[in-house]
């Protein structure tokens, strides 16, 4: 690991400690954050992680620019993961269906795999969330299997189902709120992934890990789910 300190704003600085996107740089970012936060302190008015990056908005009459990178590079020095800074691990139920994951069938014809080894092999694995963006609590997870892995729609939907649960590329997530989309759409959580009155307001969090758990009809009913079926075009 080699970080760099690019400038993004007058108040802005953007830490890139990674330059590929991994499983394994998460242990890092999440103890850069706890560097970042403490060294700043009072002064930090924003900290934004992403999957290589972490952006540090900063108080600008607090500290200049060359205050700001010098907190940086203590926060940085002799860095080493934490064990115990470890995320939430979260299980979230989905019902798998053609009905409301209409690209289920074009997973299963791009990768050779019968629709249920989809499904197996999306939910057998412990998903990392690297950040959260696009929608309020849509986390960005990954890494999928390659196989399962596939282009975003090349015409984005106009409305995409809450809970809606997708792949792009090698990035899976959970839509949290009705919304424009482009991602394959292989099934749908009844989990509330957005909430107002939460602390956080996400469900998820970078740094947390999830796990699918595949149910049926009956239980993703039972817990709430909405099974109007979703456009399989664009």
């Amino acid at each position: 690991m080699k970080p760099r300190v690019e400038v993004v704003a007058v108040d802005g600085l953007m830490v890139r400690l990674f330059d590929e996107i991994a499983e394994d740089n998460m242990p890092w970012m999440l103890a850069a954050s706890e560097r970042l936060r403490a060294v700043f302190g009072e002064h930090l008015i924003d900290l934004v992680p992403s999957y290589t990056t972490l952006m540090v908005h900063y108080d600008l009459l607090a500290l200049d620019p060359a205050q700001a990178r010098a907190l940086v590079g203590q926060a940085l020095e002799h860095l080493s993961p934490d064990a115990r800074s470890v995320g939430q691990c979260h299980q979230v139920p989905v019902w798998y269906d053609p009905r409301v994951g209409p690209e289920l069938a074009l997973l299963s014809g791009r990768s050779g795999l019968t629709v249920e080894q989809v499904i197996r092999r999306h939910s057998e694995h412990e998903y990392q969330v690297f950040a959260l963006g696009f929608a309020p609590g849509f986390a960005f997870m990954g890494l999928v299997d390659e196989a399962l892995a596939a282009p975003r729609l090349g015409t984005p939907r106009k409305r995409v189902a809450a809970g809606s649960v997708g792949i792009a590329e090698r990035q899976t997530a959970a839509y949290p709120l009705v919304s424009p989309g482009g991602w394959n759409l292989i099934g749908r959580t009844p989990a509330k992934l957005f909430d107002r009155e939460r602390d956080g307001y996400s469900l998820m969090q970078p740094g947390d890990t999830v796990r699918f758990v595949a149910v049926d009809h009956a239980e993703f009913i039972r817990l709430g789910g909405d099974d109007t079926p979703q456009e399989a075009q664009a």
